[in-house]
């Protein structure tokens, strides 16, 4: 399925879906936990976002076309585009947003801390947040400098952004 495909032929639906390379990967929806945790980490990035207005937060289901001529169409579960890149919001995202957080399950841990964090520096995003539930810890991949630089925050740390350097969060806020 081509990109096109994806995005002008498919219905609109609710359901997780990606497609790596023309191949549509349909993973069965996350769990209850996962997605309190999903909503705990775009309401703290909103908290901050919202009154500051640097860009906008979405969570997912929402399309990102990191490759179009390649067919490569991601959905993390929260995401921020800064102001000055909205012109990439049109209807899906078409490019890569500046930062991305994916929350860790057993099912999806090495597809995202492998393949989909690597199709992320690839494509230009900027910061990824690898939210851990079971470990209660957040690593944070900086993709800014010549090498990623990762730094993990456990439970009363604070989570430090380059994207959102202001940001002042612990890690135990998104689990507790």
């Amino acid at each position: 399925m081509t990109a096109n495909e994806y995005v002008d032929k498919t219905e609109e639906t609710a359901r997780p879906r990606e497609s790596a390379y023309g191949i549509l990967r349909e993973p069965p929806a996350p769990v209850f936990s996962h997605q309190v945790v999903v909503l705990k980490g775009a309401r703290v990035w909103a908290d901050h976002v919202e009154p500051r207005k640097p860009g906008s937060v979405a969570v997912a289901p929402v399309d990102v076309v990191l490759d179009r001529d390649g067919d490569l169409i991601v959905q993390p579960d929260v995401l921020f585009i800064a102001a000055d890149r909205q012109s990439i919001v049109r209807g899906q995202i078409w490019g890569a947003p500046d930062l991305v957080a994916e929350v860790l399950s057993p099912g999806t841990r090495a597809h995202d801390r492998g393949q989909k964090l690597a199709w992320y520096r690839q494509y230009g995003v900027r910061e990824c947040w690898l939210v851990d539930p079971a470990a209660e810890a957040v690593t944070i991949v900086d993709f800014i400098g010549a090498q990623p630089v990762e730094r993990t925050a456990h439970r009363l740390e604070l989570l430090r952004s380059s994207v959102l350097p202001d940001l002042h969060a612990s890690a135990f806020g998104l689990f507790a």
